[in-house]
C-alpha cells in the first residue's frame, strides 16, 4: 500500500479504535495521534526505520544532485551572470 500522507486520529479516537488503528500500522500504515490538534505521538510498522532515518539517503541524493547539477543544454552561468553585477 503507498501511503502519501499519516492517518491522524485524537488520543481520545485512538483510545477507542485502538485495534483497528493497530492493524492499520500492521498493514504499513503510519498513524498520527494528536491531543488537542497537537501531534504527541507516532504509531509505525515494528521494524520500518524512524522517518529521519529513511529520509536520510533520499536527502543524501537530492543534496548531490543540488550540488552537481542538472544538464538541460543552455550555457552554464554562476550566480553573478544570473544577476548581472
Amino acid at each position: 500500500m503507498v501511503q502519501l500522507m499519516p492517518r491522524t486520529v485524537s488520543a481520545a479516537d485512538a483510545n477507542r479504535q485502538f485495534s483497528e488503528i493497530l492493524s492499520h500500522a500492521v498493514e504499513g500504515e503510519t498513524v498520527i495521534i494528536t491531543r488537542r490538534g497537537t501531534p504527541v505521538a507516532q504509531l509505525v510498522p515494528y521494524g520500518r526505520p524512524p522517518a529521519d532515518e529513511a529520509r536520510a539517503p533520499a536527502w543524501d541524493r537530492l543534496l548531490a544532485t543540488l550540488e552537481e547539477g542538472v544538464p538541460l543544454g543552455g550555457a552554464r552561468f554562476d550566480r553573478d551572470a544570473l544577476y548581472d553585477r
